[in-house]
């Protein structure tokens, strides 16, 4: 049934999840609003376990990803100010310049809007222009709201809409949304002590969600062949490619 062994969630998710109408409303009308007609869509999903936060190194190790991997274009604050123009003249100064829409998925907004400003404040030395949107940003958890996980769902099936796709480490939020779109993104590590992990990022071999408790005795499972280690955790399991 599934030659391609990566892709039995992706197949699965497509068939059997199926977003009831409110959660479809709040999908379209997001993208239609804030991502198409951009040149490339870039998803970015920020989940940080530690508390209080938000953290300084997480958004640098966001930061150093992205641009280390030539995701996001480099800043270039040394840039000399343009003079104040009209209306007219500026719309016909930028309408030909590349446009990178980023979508920020954290119950934080603190990321979406520092990454924001640094765009706003500084022009790109690839002179891309950078638009960063974020739906929601929840603060914490909301265990028994129904709408909470209406937007949670819808903000996942956003992701996997993008171009390319940056997660975080052992997130289930991440995997799905990348399963779903098909992804192979670059996975953010969990930090240590606090410090941006070197690399930052790895870009994952298989669009497999990691089932992050595997089971007790996998030596008899005849997808053996198919299965290793997560990438971002050692007793992780998840399907990979033949070979």
């Amino acid at each position: 049934m599934f030659p391609d062994r990566e892709s039995v969630f992706h197949l699965l998710a497509r068939y059997l999840f199926h977003p009831t109408n409110p959660v479809w409303d709040l999908i379209t009308r997001f993208h239609e609003a804030y991502l198409t007609g951009a040149d490339e869509k870039i998803g970015l999903q920020v989940r940080v376990f530690d508390r209080p936060g938000p953290f300084q190194h997480v958004l640098d190790q966001i930061l150093s990803c992205t641009m280390k991997e030539n995701i996001l274009p480099q800043i270039n604050p040394k840039a000399p100010r343009r003079p104040a123009l009209n209306s007219s003249c500026v719309w016909a100064s930028t309408r030909k310049n590349k446009t990178k829409v980023v979508l920020i998925t954290s119950l934080s907004s603190w990321y979406g809007d520092k990454i924001r400003d640094m765009y706003l404040q500084n022009p790109t030395l690839t002179g891309e222009v950078v638009r960063v949107h974020q739906p929601s940003h929840e603060e914490k958890q909301k265990y028994e709201e129904t709408l909470h996980y209406s937007k949670a769902l819808a903000e996942m099936y956003l992701l996997g809409m993008s171009d390319r796709l940056v997660t975080s480490g052992c997130s289930t939020f991440g995997y799905v949304a990348q399963g779903l779109g098909g992804l192979h993104s670059w996975l953010m590590f969990a930090p240590k002590n606090r410090k941006v992990p070197d690399p930052p990022c790895q870009r994952v071999a298989s669009m497999d969600p990691c089932y992050l408790l595997r089971p007790a005795d996998t030596s008899k499972t005849p997808l053996l062949n198919y299965t290793r280690s997560c990438e971002d955790r050692e007793w992780g399991l998840k399907l990979f490619p033949a070979g």
